[in-house]
This record gives C-alpha cells, structure tokens and sequence, in this order.
C-alpha cells in the first residue's frame, strides 16, 4: 500500500496491507491501520472546521499520532502545520496568530486543543467538535491553494516565517527520490529530526508516496546511545536521514557500523556542510552504503542538488560539492548567490510580501529563490556552497567566510568535527575569532597531533583568518535541529572565561 500524493489517497490497498508503515515513539501502525486511522481523523478535523486549504496546526514529538495527522490533513486537503514539542507555547501561539488559528491538533493526548485568552497567560484546553462555534475557531482558509504544508522557520527578526509549499512540489520531491536514490522496495526510513525541521519531510513522504516504513526516533530514544542503534537494527532501517552533525554523534559509538546496522544501505544528508573527514569515515564505517549528500533551504521542498559521495569523489575534493540540480529544476549563480529555479519552489512566505518581493522571482517561466547562500560552479558543472552571506563576517578590514575556516580546521588530523566562532564586542563588530574541535575526550585536551594546530593552518590560510584559539570539547554542541550551534559555543566560551576570571579574583 502507499499514497499517491497527486490524488491524495491510499492506493493499491490490497498490496502489503499489513506491513509496518509506521513505528512511532508511542505504538506502532501498519499500513491498514494507518489508512484507518488517517481517514478516522480526516472526519474528526472536519467535524471541528477544517477543511480543503484551512491550515491544521499538528503539535507533537514523535508519536504513530502525528503521521496520521499529516496523512489525514493530505486526505482532507488541509496543509498541515507541524510544531515540535521542543519549542515552547509562545511559539506555537505566534504562528497561530499569524494563521488566525485558535484550535490546533495534539498528536501526544489525540485531542484537537483549544488556544483561549491571549498572550504569555493564554491556556489550552481540549475543544469539543461540531460546536456551535467551530466555524469560528478555525482558521481562514489561505490564499494559496492545495498547499501540502505549511513550515515555519526562525525569521532574523524573531518572528517565525511561514513557507508554503505546494502539492506539485511534494510529489516532485517523492518522484526524484523514487528515481534518483535508489532506495529500493518500501525503504524503512530513520525519521530523527523534527517534523518541523523540513529534512524530516524526506521521509514522511518518501515512506508515503513509495510505501516504506518510517521509524520515529524520539529525542529521548536518540539520546540512549547503543538501544537506539539497536531498536534502528530490529526494526531493519535501509535509509538513514539526517544532517551530519548528527551522523558525527554515532560515531562514538562502535555499533555504528555495517555489522551493527546490517540493512543500512543509503545515507541521505541535507541541511548543513557534509565534512570530508566524516564521508572517510562513514565509507570505512559502512563499505557497501551509498553517501547521498544533498543541499536545498526550506523554501525549495527540502532539497534541489544531489551527489553520490563514494571513493572517486573523495579523492578529488577537498570541500564537497553540492553536486547537480536535481530533475525539473535549475540552480545557478547570481552575483555571487546560489539561485533555484523550479515547480518546487516555494509559493512564497505566509503574509510576507515584503520578504516576496526581496526573495521570489521568474526565472524561465518558473518560480525562482534567493537562497542567499553563497556558491559557485566548476569547469565540471559542479555546485559548490561556500556558506551564507550572513554568516560573512568582517574583522580587520578583511571579509571572512566561516565555512572556510571550517573545512581548514576539519581537515586537521583527529579533527572531524569543528567549527570556527566570532566573539563580538557590545556593538556587534568581531573582535576576534576562536574555534573548537571535538576530540571525543572529556579531559579538555588537544591531542598531541594538533600540537603545531596554527603551522598547519597557516598552510590553508591567510594569517587574518587563523584562530586565536583552539579548544576542544568531547563534543560540539547541535541545535533542535542537529546542526552545529556557532551561538552556544560562543556562550561556552565566554562563560568558561567568566568563571575562571572569577576564580582569579577569588
């Protein structure tokens, strides 16, 4: 059984009906059950207001509920608005607020929730159905019409952002997976990110639209170490999804690998840098995996570009590319920024038009992006990311990219995983910048190969760009999202000196 996402149902539900579809943190769904129970909540929304286009807020971790609710949501053809648990109450009020929603789906109790009063004191409570006043608790339906869903990210001012993606654009994305990755009959996928971090789309609607399993790692389960890994090898995972950052975390353990994870044969990455030194060991880890790295913001339907990193790759490259767009879509540099063309762009952000105007356009006929990410493109056709404008950073006189800094200090031995940090005065100017490399040790010490660390630098890099300072850490610390948190290690830094000047000062 599967769900064709151009029709919006289950499809052949006479084939595998009772295979695994999905393996949630709290009970697990076969496909029979999942199609049940999808149509069951698509009636119960129904019943409280929503309809075709009327946006349903869907909050949850990681429960067999929430992959109903995003499956029932397609049915009714209501984009769905997934809210992890991990970001807190005010937040889920702010995008309500920005839907003009007041009711919104709990995936942990199964109760469509009530958001009554307003502001830091406004209370939840569970919401009757088919109520005199259903009509007015639900939200407008959107302007943009059949939408799949609705994700909202940070936005610079604080403000979460609305990106509506269209229905097209998810069956585009389901129809590269299914003819590019080479994922096989029904892929049991690792779900491990927040719904409401666009990579966890690959897998929602891989395991829809090719039939799969998608097993749901809570955080609490991902935190266990070895029992993770172990549920990943009962349950027979072929896919795993996530951003490397993450993938770097198991390598502390020694079951990751091809004879603890025997039916893992694809990794498939987005959302940050892939680093040389974590592909080599991945390959050595898991000889007979295929390493997809892909790249793509939010706002173009979770990826555009696409490589296959095996041995030939890695011994032409010190920095990965990015790859080559992938089918229907056209990537390019403009002044210096990456550019995505495509129906899979996104219909634009959530009454943002201001943000529209600055980030939208038609390129050959198509919906067009400003990533403002910055890139370039070899003699081959290869893309290349090179970090976000945004992340440039200015000290000296000399415009600095991060990224770059990165890729020098990971190329470093016994540094796989690091990540180089401005320290800003009050006025917001860099002062200077420091960086951290993760040893895997807990005694704070660099190992004696990084001893001459600014020598071996200096070899990549101009002086301006070399570190004051290297320090090392067991590991780097991650975002919700599991991408390395530049803002975190700043405060670590700072509040490390703090203590040790107070200790001084005794």
């Amino acid at each position: 059984m599967r769900f064709d996402l151009g029709k919006s149902c289950f499809v052949d539900t006479d084939v595998r009906a009772d295979a695994w579809a999905v393996i949630g943190a709290d009970r697990a769904l076969r496909w029979q059950q999942l199609a049940e129970q999808a149509h069951a909540w698509a009636g119960q929304a129904h019943e409280h207001g929503f309809a075709a286009d009327v946006p349903v807020i869907v909050r949850g971790h990681k429960e067999a509920g929430f992959f109903v609710a995003m499956a029932g949501a397609l049915l009714l053809g209501a984009p769905f608005v997934p809210v992890d648990t991990i970001y807190p109450d005010e937040r889920m009020r702010r995008i309500a607020s920005t839907l003009g929603a007041q009711t919104y789906f709990d995936a942990h109790s199964g109760r469509f929730v009530s958001l009554t009063g307003r502001g830091q004191g406004a209370q939840m409570e569970p919401v009757a159905a088919a109520s005199a006043s259903a009509s007015a608790s639900t939200p407008p339906s959107l302007h943009e019409k059949n939408l799949a869903y609705v994700l909202f990210t940070s936005g610079t001012t604080g403000e979460p952002k609305g990106v509506q993606i269209g229905r097209e654009s998810v069956a585009a994305l389901a129809d590269w997976m299914a003819a590019d990755f080479e994922l096989g009959d029904a892929p049991v996928f690792l779900n491990q990110a927040p719904f409401s971090f666009d990579l966890s789309m690959y897998e929602v609607f891989g395991t829809l639209a090719l039939g799969g399993t998608a097993v749901l790692a809570s955080r609490a389960m991902t935190a266990q170490g070895a029992p993770f890994l172990a549920n990943l090898a009962r349950h027979g995972v072929t896919t795993w999804v996530s951003t490397p950052s993450f993938a770097q975390l198991q390598l502390l353990n020694p079951q990751f690998s091809q004879v603890g994870l025997p039916a893992l044969d694809t990794f498939l990455f987005c959302g940050e840098v892939l680093p040389v030194a974590l592909a080599r060991q991945l390959r050595q880890r898991f000889p007979a995996a295929r390493i997809i790295n892909t790249y793509g913001p939010t706002e173009a339907t979770v990826a555009t570009t696409w490589i296959v990193v095996d041995d030939a790759v890695l011994a032409h490259h010190a920095r990965l590319p990015i790859g080559r767009a992938k089918r229907g879509a056209e990537v390019f540099v403009d002044d210096g920024e990456l550019c995505i063309a495509g129906a899979h762009v996104m219909r634009g952000y959530l009454n943002r038009e201001d943000l529209n105007a600055a980030r939208m356009f038609t390129h050959h006929g198509e919906r067009a992006f400003r990533t403002g990410d910055l890139g370039a493109v070899d003699a081959d056709g290869l893309l290349f990311c090179q970090g976000r404008i945004d992340d440039q950073i200015k000290m000296g006189g000399y415009r600095i990219e991060l990224m770059e800094i990165d890729a020098a200090l990971r190329a470093l031995p016994d540094a796989a995983s690091a990540a180089a940090v401005p320290l800003r005065r009050p006025d917001g100017s860099v002062a200077r910048i420091v960086a951290f490399v993760a040893t895997g040790s807990d005694d704070g010490r660099l190992p004696g190969a990084l001893h001459d660390w600014k020598a071996l630098l200096a070899a990549r890099l101009p002086s301006y760009m070399i570190p004051s300072e290297l320090l090392a850490c067991r590991t780097l610390p991650v975002s919700v999202n599991f991408k390395i948190d530049r803002v975190q290690l700043a405060q670590d830094y700072r509040d490390v000196h703090v203590n040790a000047q107070r200790q001084h000062n005794g």
